[in-house]
């Protein structure tokens, strides 16, 4: 059976487990709190729940989705030793604590180098693949538009992106590699992109589709 563990229960990693649960993965999901581990055991079917910790060295796929300002603390708490080798999907953005700016969300990274850059700095030997991180959560999983959308992606590693639009393509998505990880900071951007409809007029139903001749 195919497995994967889930670092982070928030929204995105509850949407992203129940799409993997649905197709015949084995999930885990992960919180530091028993009591919300027995909460999510009991809100979502069939699945699993452990430590982050425990999640990472059990686990060779690991979806990464914590919240961007934590996302340096996560991964030094659950040992970057337990990633080594494994294909870690990052949905991280760097997203800072103040509010949006007419509707324009503020990051704490620079133009010239992506959260994602940062993590894999800090995880040598993780093969990160930068993923879901241009969509809300309500649209990851099964995207129900016009045409199926385009998810953006890019990492040092060709195998571990192979994996990850294998997994793309049984969520419903036509993805897009735009290469290395330096495409991050273009990729992390279109978050902000993505929000301005919703926090300026409450639209939140789009997804980015990328057109070719």
């Amino acid at each position: 059976m195919k497995t994967v563990g889930i670092i982070g229960s928030g929204n995105v990693g509850k949407a992203l487990a129940v799409g993997f649960i649905g197709r015949g993965y084995k999930t885990t999901l992960s919180s530091r709190s028993d009591v919300k581990r027995k909460a999510l055991e009991k809100e979502i079917e069939s699945l699993e729940t452990d430590t982050p910790e425990n999640t990472a060295a059990k686990n060779n796929l690991i979806v990464f989705a914590v919240k961007g300002m934590e996302a340096k603390k996560a991964l030094e708490e659950i040992g970057v030793e337990n990633l080594s080798g494994k294909t870690v999907i990052d949905t991280t953005n760097p997203i800072s604590d103040a509010g949006p700016v007419n509707g324009i969300l503020p990051y704490f990274t620079s133009p010239n180098k992506s959260l994602m850059e940062e993590l894999q700095d800090l995880a040598p030997g993780a093969k990160f693949v930068k993923c879901f991180s241009c969509v809300g959560a309500a649209h990851m999983v099964n995207p129900q538009f016009e045409n199926r959308p385009t998810m953006f992606i890019c990492g040092d590693d060709e195998q571990a992106k192979n994996q990850v639009e294998g997994i793309l393509e049984e969520f419903g998505w036509d993805s897009e590699d735009l290469g290395n990880i330096e495409a991050a900071r273009a990729i992390e951007p279109l978050a902000m992109l993505w929000c301005i409809p919703g926090f300026r007029e409450n639209r939140w139903n789009h997804a980015f589709k990328l057109l070719k001749k």
